[in-house]
């Protein structure tokens, strides 16, 4: 094998790799550094299109991410995906309860990362749907999920779940209930 060919990292294999990319990170100019960052959220958004199955990851999340309530529980990471669930039980056309999720201030329907999102009516006596979406893991990513109320039609904030993304984790960074009053 010629000597361009060697790899020196497989050559020094206690080296790490991540100190000679933060090295030549370090001399990028600013336009550089974010061309470098649209570019790894890039792959990590087609690694999350091509990871698993989307069918079964969804058709499992119908199973397990509603509680008794009917509410959508917290999200979580499989594969490099954020599994986000979302719904609305309704008690009548003026109220309901409802649990969706935010993604960097948008609503995850909204959001231009969203890979897929499947909606299906609530099974029971009572109105309303729940949907599943599908996010790629993307450092950066900030997740809120959103508790709210409706009564006589009004609508109120009740409690709020912050989350970001962080190492390819779902880090919890707050969270507030919310008073109506205040």
């Amino acid at each position: 094998m010629p000597a361009d060919d060697v790899d020196p990292f497989a050559v020094l294999p206690e080296l790490s790799v991540l100190p000679a990319i933060i090295d030549l990170l370090a001399d990028l100019s600013d336009a550089e550094l974010h061309e470098f960052a649209d570019t790894v959220r890039q792959m990590q958004s087609t690694r999350a299109i091509e990871s698993g199955d989307h069918d079964a990851i969804i058709a499992s999340a119908f199973e397990v991410a509603f509680g008794r309530d009917g509410l959508g529980v917290l999200p979580w990471v499989e594969s490099n995906l954020v599994v986000c669930p979302g719904s609305m039980v309704s008690k009548s056309r003026a109220n309901h309860r409802c649990r969706f999720i935010s993604v960097d201030d948008e609503w995850v329907w909204d959001s231009g990362i969203l890979l897929r999102e499947d909606k299906r009516s609530s099974p029971g006596s009572t109105d309303g749907f729940r949907a599943v979406a599908l996010l790629p893991l993307i450092d950066g990513t900030a997740i809120d999920v959103v508790s709210g109320r409706a009564r006589s039609g009004q609508h109120s904030v009740e409690h709020v779940v912050s989350y970001e993304v962080r190492c390819g984790e779902l880090v919890e960074v707050s969270q507030r209930s919310v008073n109506p009053r205040h």
